[in-house]
């Protein structure tokens, strides 16, 4: 199973199966990393001009499934954050720096909206492969590339802590349900607005 720098299991032997899409792929089928970072790479960004941008992992959008010559692991500049529902998923869960679905990927555990709360989230971002200290590249010599998806953090305890995989059929956890359930009724109470007028007339 892949592991953290710390030796822990992140819960998937390849972070790849796990990759819905990159985060730099537009809806066009282009590299949006190339158009808007190419100095960060020239020689990357003018192959990709060359090629009129088009991702050479996601290939002619109008087949199924991604068709060109590459992997996602052969790209020096892919990235896959969780990101479906993102700014709704930060603000949901009070979040920060958590853009991602809002629920667990494991479990499937919402998240709840507390507005003005500094609680610690239902929701955490969880790595699915790391770079390595020294140079950012992995062990192999390849480019590292940032994989996460997000766990409730009771399943994000149990994949660090156990043998739990990312992939496993289970229920949320009594506890966090236990938790969701009470945010949820403070969220109710939140929403249950009363003018000063109505507060007013049922004092009388």
């Amino acid at each position: 199973m892949e592991k953290t720098p710390t030796g822990t299991g992140v819960g998937v032997d390849d972070p790849y199966a796990h990759v819905d899409r990159c985060d730099h792929l537009t809806d066009a089928g282009k590299c949006r990393f190339a158009v808007e970072q190419g100095d960060r790479d020239p020689a990357f960004a003018d192959a990709r001009s060359a090629e009129d941008f088009q991702c050479p992992v996601a290939g002619d959008l109008d087949e199924e499934g991604l068709t060109g010559p590459w992997e996602w692991a052969d790209c020096p500049h892919f990235r896959c954050r969780d990101q479906r529902g993102a700014s709704a998923a930060s603000a949901s869960d009070g979040a920060s720096g958590v853009t991602a679905s809002r629920e667990c990927a494991r479990c499937g555990l919402q998240a709840r909206r507390l507005a003005h709360s500094d609680e610690r989230p239902l929701l955490e971002e969880h790595h699915l492969s790391y770079a390595d200290a020294s140079d950012g590249r992995a062990e192999d010599g390849d480019p590292s590339h940032e994989i996460t998806v997000v766990l409730c953090r009771w399943c994000h305890s149990k994949v660090h802590d156990s043998w739990a995989r990312i992939d496993d059929d289970v229920n949320p956890d009594a506890e966090a349900i236990a938790e969701a359930e009470s945010r949820r009724a403070r969220e109710q109470d939140e929403l249950d607005f009363a003018s000063a007028a109505e507060r007013f007339d049922r004092e009388e």
